[in-house]
């Protein structure tokens, strides 16, 4: 059996989904690809069905938000080939008026309380997910926690003055 490489699946991905790949680097020696809304389930498909490549394991499913974009939030698969010890990450871009994108319950069972635990911290909406509710916060909490919206501290404050400190 041959090894898989990065470049092999860069290839086969290249192959299959040409331009719906729009960005595909290497930090570190992670194969980062990304890709849009319409194209995420059928790459992590082939990815996973290829008899090849066998990305079997998906390892987690996060978001992060990045408030200074055009496309401020990024939904993160990490998937992992345990025949060949190799790992991919998938990242779709997703706009703050519509944060959505289809469930990946339809390939893993696991994604379930992964895809629950994003929606609950960042409020991303997983189309098609069998029970997308909150699972570690309050059900009437009425923000998403992990979002960039609102200042570190208090800037009301008094106890953190520098005059306090002798400064």
């Amino acid at each position: 059996m041959d090894k898989l490489t990065n470049q092999t699946v860069i290839d086969k991905l290249k192959s299959q989904f040409g331009d719906h790949l729009t960005h595909i680097s290497e930090p570190k020696g992670l194969l980062t690809v990304e890709t849009d809304t319409e194209h995420i389930i059928d790459l992590l498909s082939s990815i996973k069905n290829d008899e090849f490549m066998q990305f079997i394991y998906l390892t987690d499913i996060t978001a992060v938000h990045y408030p200074e974009k055009e496309k401020p939030f990024a939904v993160v698969y990490h998937v992992h080939s345990l025949v060949h010890n190799v790992r991919i990450r998938v990242k779709v871009f997703l706009t703050k008026e519509n944060p959505n994108i289809p469930s990946a319950t339809v390939l893993w069972n696991g994604a379930n309380w992964m895809e629950r635990e994003t929606y609950d911290f960042f409020g991303i909406h997983f189309e098609g997910h069998p029970d997308l509710r909150r699972i570690l916060n309050m059900d009437d909490l009425g923000v998403f926690p992990m979002r960039k919206e609102y200042p570190l501290e208090d800037p009301n404050r008094v106890d953190k003055k520098d005059f306090y400190f002798g400064r």
